[in-house]
């Protein structure tokens, strides 16, 4: 895959990711629902140009923990069987349709996964800019004000410093917009692991590109063991927006995997 700027990828992709998770006009002016394999075309953008995703495991057994994460960890009683879920770093640098993941050693969700434990990734597609047409601002203040950037004109009242606080609802309807889940099981990149060799330096440059803070972390540091591995993607589940309108169910692997992302 050619490297790009995720967040001017963003920029570029907000039209086309919107219109493709809608229904799509026929020639008699009718809407059809996106068939599985257009959906497919649209994951595998969104899995392009989206750096963050959920990524689940589950607990093993007590017995089947071999590095001794239950005593180290201080972890409690019961939690064998348990789904365990937390936000990670992903990138598209192998561009098959496997999500490149820099697994850190230290981390429960590897631990799980070194355990045994399926894996499942969560991507959802966010829009960079607001719609102007959806949902209206009621307060008038600037998209910049829910990350916490705005200027000092965003909300002078008092009332306006006092709503500033809780009104965390994002601008657009998050519920019609395309997210899915990916499940498998994690693999090593081979050759990953070497930054020196043609397939570890270029799996790193891809990442670093996407995550810059992720060089402190990428293999051979000094702070915790680190791996490139990869998603093995065994199902997808897909989620399009409002079922009148968009595809909602599970997408053939095989679907997924020959879906190209079209720079």
């Amino acid at each position: 895959m050619k490297p790009i700027s995720v967040a001017n990828a963003l920029l570029s992709w907000s039209a086309s990711a919107a219109a493709a998770a809608a229904a799509v006009p026929t020639a008699d002016h009718e809407l059809r629902i996106p068939t599985s394999y257009e959906s497919a075309v649209l994951g595998r953008r969104i899995l392009a140009l989206t750096p963050l995703g959920t990524l689940s495991t589950v607990f093993p057994k007590d017995k089947d923990s071999s590095d001794g994460a239950s005593t180290e960890e201080r972890r409690p009683a019961g939690l064998a069987g348990l789904p365990y879920a937390l936000m990670e770093y992903v990138a598209d640098c192998e561009d098959v349709g496997d999500p490149t993941i820099l697994a850190i050693g230290i981390g429960t969700t590897f631990k799980n996964a070194a355990a045994g434990s399926n894996v499942s990734l969560a991507l959802q597609w966010t829009p960079p800019h607001p719609p102007t047409k959806r949902i209206k601002n009621q307060t008038k203040r600037s998209w910049l004000s829910y990350l916490g950037l705005g200027n000092n004109n965003d909300d002078d009242t008092e009332e306006g410093h006092h709503h500033h606080h809780h009104d965390i609802a994002p601008p657009y309807s998050a519920a019609n917009l395309p997210r899915f889940s990916l499940l498998g099981h994690l693999e090593p990149i081979e050759g990953g692991d070497d930054r020196e060799g043609q397939v570890g330096s270029k799996i790193a440059s891809c990442f670093v590109q996407a995550h810059p803070d992720a060089k402190y972390w990428l293999p051979g540091n000094h702070i915790h063991t680190a791996h490139f591995v990869k998603l093995v993607v065994e199902q997808v589940y897909w989620v399009g927006g409002f079922g009148d309108r968009a595809y909602i169910g599970w997408i053939p692997v095989e679907e997924w995997y020959v879906a190209a992302f079209d720079p």
